[in-house]
């Protein structure tokens, strides 16, 4: 006890939090150590402290300290002076005993945690309403709570040499390929980080590729987390962060919403067509007006180009300059109203959006029909806000291309967009699946999504295939 005691004092001293407490007990002085504000003292009291010090039983060995005395569910020895520091600074308790080598730890957490809410990101009109918080066990409990399945494996490792973050990975045994679970498990074990404080962190190790879209899906929602789990796919939960990490993720589901399966098909259908066609006039709407207006104005109808014509008179600006500040603009107002406080942040992007527009149109910096082709495009950013960042880049390079060439720029650009989409991939399987591939393909669930009772569910095989199983 004295040599294990004088370590771990020597290794907190400066802690001020970590508090030790002596106890008598019938095998001799046991001293507790704990960190203040993590354990909870009533716990500690109750189960802890006083069957040590009043017990009855007859105790001699650890064990029966363990067996006989504790009364608290999770109790066990600790590996090396190593893990006992851990178990201390994890919100646990740690009891050495005098004249006894093993070092015994017990859980009493109680720190302060954010209550399971509802996530302000991903709100559903119908449907569970509970999110991830940044609490690891509660995370796990409401995963487990919706997989009552023995097949529902969670796996737990430590990463960060310095934060000892702990990140956990959660699979359908059988149902998940054995190729994709052996990849993640090797690739979270081999993370040479010093510190982990989100999940974004072990994000960028899986990605593998530099593009603006994400080919590793995050929510935040325990529902969405256990439907891509019976799908076959992969989940990581982080400790501290409120988003969990799916993999493989595809194009697809950029469009797909979690209450698309609770509400009437045809609504959802009607949402998901809105979404395909807010994509497309978010990404290549300012690209076709530019290259219209500076180069093809002849396919305009003349009552349009007229009118066109009067509402640009006094711009002393190019019509790509034009596009591009206000395409900033409006990008400035997004920024500040989601940095700024909420009730601040709302009301300022009204003001901003109403009186600068309207000043910018008065002191002639914009024409009236620019304004209006870029707020169209920019309400569709937010129609699908897990990919509004690379359509709103993405657009900017196309009408830089519709501002060179016109047309062939305009369509050498969606080329390449095509075609950067189309080479990416996700730990392993193709982004754009199933589109563009050889695989002879069931799933009802692409665009449009079918009858619950006849959509058959993606299930990766540990070929890299896909193969269909009725839900």
């Amino acid at each position: 006890m004295e040599n294990n005691l004088k370590t771990i004092k020597e290794e907190l001293k400066d802690c001020f939090d970590v508090k030790y407490r002596d106890v008598a007990t019938k095998i001799g002085k046991a001293t507790v150590v704990f960190t203040d504000e993590l354990c909870s003292t009533s716990i500690m009291s109750e189960y802890i402290i006083e069957p040590l010090s009043s017990t009855r039983e007859d105790i001699r060995t650890p064990e029966d300290i363990i067996e006989k005395a504790l009364t608290i569910n999770n109790v066990g020895y600790s590996k090396d002076i190593n893990d006992s520091i851990y178990h201390v600074l994890s919100g646990d308790v740690v009891i050495f005993i005098e004249n006894v080598e093993e070092v015994i730890f017990c859980e009493a957490k109680g720190f302060v945690k954010r209550g399971v809410g509802t996530p302000d990101t991903e709100s559903v009109l119908k449907g569970p309403r509970e999110g991830f918080t940044e609490t690891f066990v509660d995370n796990l409990a409401l995963l487990r709570r919706k997989a009552k399945n023995a097949n529902f494996k969670i796996e737990v490792a430590k990463v960060g040499s310095k934060s000892q973050t702990s990140v956990c990975m959660c699979y359908i045994k059988d149902t998940a390929p054995e190729s994709l679970v052996s990849e993640i498990r090797t690739k979270l074990n081999n993370m040479d980080y010093r510190f982990i404080l989100d999940s974004n962190y072990i994000e960028t190790k899986i990605r593998n590729n530099n593009s603006l879209f994400d080919t590793v899906g995050y929510t935040e929602k325990p529902d969405e987390v256990i439907a891509k789990l019976m799908e076959g796919r992969i989940a990581i939960v982080v400790d501290g962060t409120p988003s969990v990490i799916t993999v493989p993720y595809f194009f697809l589901e950029n469009f797909q919403a979690p209450d698309d399966y609770y509400l009437n098909r045809r609504f959802a259908n009607f949402s998901r067509i809105l979404r395909w066609a807010a994509f497309f006039l978010a990404i290549f709407l300012p690209g076709l007006y530019v290259a219209t207006v500076t180069y093809h104005f002849s396919i305009v109808p003349s009552l349009f180009v007229f009118r066109l014509a009067v509402s640009r008179a006094g711009v002393p600006f190019p019509t790509f300059i034009e596009v591009i500040v206000i395409m900033l603009f409006f990008q400035l107002i997004k920024e500040a109203g989601l940095r700024l406080p909420k009730p601040i942040g709302t009301a300022m992007s009204i003001v901003s959006a109403l009186i600068l527009g309207d000043t910018a149109v008065k002191a002639g910096i914009a024409s009236t029909i620019t304004i209006f082709i870029i707020a169209i495009s920019t309400l569709c950013y937010f129609i699908i806000p897990k990919i509004y960042g690379a359509i709103s880049i993405w657009s900017m390079f196309i009408v830089i291309c519709a501002t060179v060439l016109g047309f062939p720029g305009f369509f050498l650009a969606q080329a390449a967009f095509i075609a950067h989409i189309a080479s990416l991939e996700t730990v392993g399987y193709s982004y754009l699946y199933p589109i563009g591939t050889m695989e002879k393909y069931k799933f009802k669930d692409v665009v449009l999504r079918g009858r619950l009772d006849r959509i058959s569910q993606i299930i990766i095989d540990a070929k890299g295939k896909v193969k269909d199983e009725k839900k």
